[in-house]
């Protein structure tokens, strides 16, 4: 018999089953992919400071990040990716990785660093859903992380102050929504007509941006225009987050042994750049490469 499961994760609002993007994404795959999950809120608990989430736990194992998440339960075959073809799950990690270079920066501005937003929305909601004293503590550490991770991936010269590459990153996020509204066309999902992983993580970091009742977002703005993503938002929660409904059964799984096999090569391959991704976020921006000095057959002679 297979282990339990749970998930610990921020607690949800407006609307959403969670209002962190990456809980979001573990959130909507284990739906998509029929995996029985208990969610633990982390909220109101000494882990909003300690905690790293989302955090699935089943047995002894615990794994984190949304990516090595998924990876996990398609291993446990809770794969809402098995008839992708090898084209399509080039494409999700095409798409993947370009929410994680242009969106993400604009979110983390949008909901950390724009002082109008964080005064008003983000650092009340997570300080009420933090115990005290912690509630003086958590909102000013993640505000903190946000700022820090957006000049370490977008602060090259000469831009290297906030105020100097926000039009930067919005210009880049607008791009990227753009860019998805037009692969999404009149379609309900990214490729077929069941829900894979690529929606699991549009739907993560659309959803928040889209029904965050922000008082300041020209982003925010600019995806209510784009209705087919705010649609595909919408089409997600009723149908996989509604508590009066129960969700659509996940395809049949039959066995592909050759398509698994393609697959799972595809999710190692995705799992290794999201973790190349991180690491360089992690790394020092003053990391400099050992030098390698010529071997003597290729040095040049200096005349006498």
């Amino acid at each position: 018999m297979a282990a339990a499961m749970e998930l610990r994760c921020w607690g949800g609002d407006w609307g959403l089953p969670s209002v962190h993007t990456e809980s979001l994404i573990v959130l909507a795959y284990a739906k998509f992919s029929g995996a029985k999950v208990t969610v633990s809120p982390i909220d109101w608990t000494w882990k909003t400071l300690t905690a790293t989430v989302p955090e699935l736990l089943c047995g002894d194992v615990a794994v984190h990040q949304p990516s090595q998440i998924v990876n996990f339960l398609r291993k446990q075959r809770f794969n809402a990716d098995y008839e992708l073809s090898a084209r399509q799950g080039a494409d999700t990690m095409a798409y993947i990785a370009l929410l994680e270079e242009k969106l993400r920066p604009a979110l983390m501005h949008t909901f950390w660093v724009d002082a109008e937003n964080y005064v008003n929305l983000t650092r009340p909601w997570f300080a009420s859903r933090s115990p005290f004293p912690l509630n003086f503590i958590v909102p000013g550490r993640l505000a903190s992380i946000a700022l820090s991770r957006i000049l370490l991936t977008k602060g090259e010269a000469p831009l290297h102050r906030i105020t100097e590459v926000e039009g930067k990153l919005y210009s880049d996020a607008k791009e990227c929504l753009n860019l998805l509204s037009y692969r999404l066309g009149t379609a309900t999902y990214f490729f077929g007509n069941s829900p894979t992983s690529l929606d699991a993580f549009v739907f993560g970091f659309l959803s928040p941006l889209y029904k965050a009742g922000l008082p300041s977002s020209p982003l925010q703005s600019h995806l209510q225009q784009l209705h087919n993503l705010t649609s595909f938002c919408d089409n997600i929660l009723a149908l996989y987050f509604n508590a009066d409904r129960p969700c659509p059964p996940p395809p049949v799984q039959e066995t592909m042994d050759a398509n698994l096999q393609k697959l799972t090569q595809l999710v190692n391959k995705e799992s290794n750049l999201i973790e190349k991704m991180d690491d360089n976020l992690r790394s020092s921006p003053q990391h400099k490469p050992h030098r390698v000095d010529p071997k003597p057959s290729e040095k040049s002679s200096t005349p006498a």
